[in-house]
Parts: C-alpha cells; structure tokens; sequence
C-alpha cells in the first residue's frame, strides 16, 4: 500500500481525488523514525493520508501543546497514541508511577481526540504468572476507568516471543485475550498487530475471536520467524496473509484504522 502513493507536490495532491481507502489508512510515526512531528503532519497530509499513529515521544520532542494546536490545525486524525503501560514493576518503575504515566497518557490522548491508546502490559519482573496478571488486570481497570473519561479506549499490545522479554510478558493472542476477559471493561481492548502476532498459527482465522475487542490494528508484514523490529516489513512483502486478514477485518464489520 505505502508504495502504491506516488509522490506528489502539495498543489497536485489538492487536485487529486482522494482515495477511499486512505480515509481509514494512518500513518505509524515510527515509519518514519528520523522525522519531527511536523515533517510527518506536512508531508502526509500532502500524500493524501489524513490519519497519524501518534508516537508519545515525537510529541514530547515537540511540546504538548504545540503538538496538539499543530494537529488540531492540520485537520489530521489521530488514529492512536503510542505507547504507555509497564505495569509490572519492571526497570525501577513502580506499579504507581507507570498507572501515573498513563494518565498523562490519556490525557494526551483526549486532548488529541485519540482513536485509543497503546498500552504494553510489562515484563514478568520475577513475579509469578498468577501475580503478575493480577497486577495488569487491576491496573488496566483502573486505567480503563480514566480512559472513559476521557473517552479514549485503551489498546492492549502483546509483543512477539523473541523481543518481548523486556516490555511485556503477554506474548500471544490467546494469554492476551484471557487478561481483557478477566478485565471485562468497556473502555479496554486489543491492539491488533500483524508483526506482533505473526507466530500465531492461522492468524487470519483468528480475526473472528479478537474483532470484538481490536481497538485499532497495525498493518505490516513480516520475515518468516522474526527476530526483531528489523524484520518488520511492508505490507505483501513477507509471509503474512495480509490480504486475508483485512478481508476478514472488513466481514467482521471492522469499522477503525
């Protein structure tokens, strides 16, 4: 898809007719890693994609409020905020201090008019597995009562075996959804990310169980077992069924980014 959008100058993009697709497309910040805030609003407004993944960082870089007054202006979407969570204790970070931090994070969000926040769980941090998900059960519930106020939805992200070790130790849709079953909270639900996912056996058949909870779903590709971020590809230039699983997304009624 990224490279179907042909390059254009800001006046040739006003005179072309926009894309249906696009309107539900957003750009991750993180694709382009060396960009500021508002490289990235400029020049994705001029490519005809009205929607960004906000990156927490990229905003601080720039300012809160300097970031909200430049996207409110622009007119752009912002589909989601990444990231918050590590609520687990891990890294000298207090279960206090990371349900702090994502309530600057909501509040970002809502100034934002967010789609939802990402939310990482957090590593083990050498608690026993029943501890730990209490722990991330308790925390996304009270989270989650800040995200309605807020109204904005949390996403809860589980990371790849290989490179999960220090963000979090929900590794698998299956362990991911039984946590959202657990928290049974409106306002709290699930990150749907091909690279993230991509060891799950028949992932497409899978859409169906997560659709009543995906907040948001983040498209890429993927290298036969990834290994890290570096093996994160373009849409249909890895192994992924990419196609399938939208279609899937789109039966299902999926209506979001």
């Amino acid at each position: 898809v990224c490279n179907s959008i042909q390059a254009t100058t800001a006046d040739e993009a006003k005179s072309q007719p926009v894309k249906p697709w696009l309107s539900r497309m957003a750009m991750s910040e993180m694709t382009t890693f060396r960009w500021s805030l508002l490289d990235d609003v400029a020049h994705y407004r001029t490519e005809g994609i009205e929607a960004l993944s906000v990156w927490r960082r990229k905003v601080a870089d720039f300012g809160d409020e300097r970031a909200v007054e430049l996207i409110r202006d622009s007119g752009v979407t912002v589909a989601s905020l990444s990231s918050a969570g590590g609520f687990t204790g891990h890294g000298g970070h207090s279960l206090r201090s990371a349900i702090d931090d994502a309530r600057e994070a909501l509040r970002l969000a809502g100034d934002l008019q967010a789609g939802c926040l990402v939310v990482v769980a957090g590593s083990r941090a050498g608690h026993t597995q029943k501890h730990v998900r209490k722990l991330l059960r308790d925390a996304l519930v009270e989270v989650g009562d800040v995200a309605a106020q807020c109204n904005v939805p949390l996403a809860l992200l589980p990371m790849h075996p290989s490179f999960a070790k220090e963000t979090s130790f929900l590794t698998s849709l299956d362990e991911t959804l039984d946590v959202l079953h657990d928290c049974q909270h409106p306002f709290v639900g699930l990150a749907f990310d091909l690279f993230q996912l991509s060891q799950t056996p028949g992932l497409a058949s899978r859409v169906a169980d997560a659709l009543p909870w995906i907040k948001t779903v983040q498209l890429s590709d993927a290298r036969a077992n990834p290994r890290s971020n570096i093996d994160r590809l373009l849409p249909g230039e890895g192994v992924l069924p990419v196609r399938e699983i939208i279609e899937q997304l789109e039966a299902g009624g999926y209506q979001g980014h």
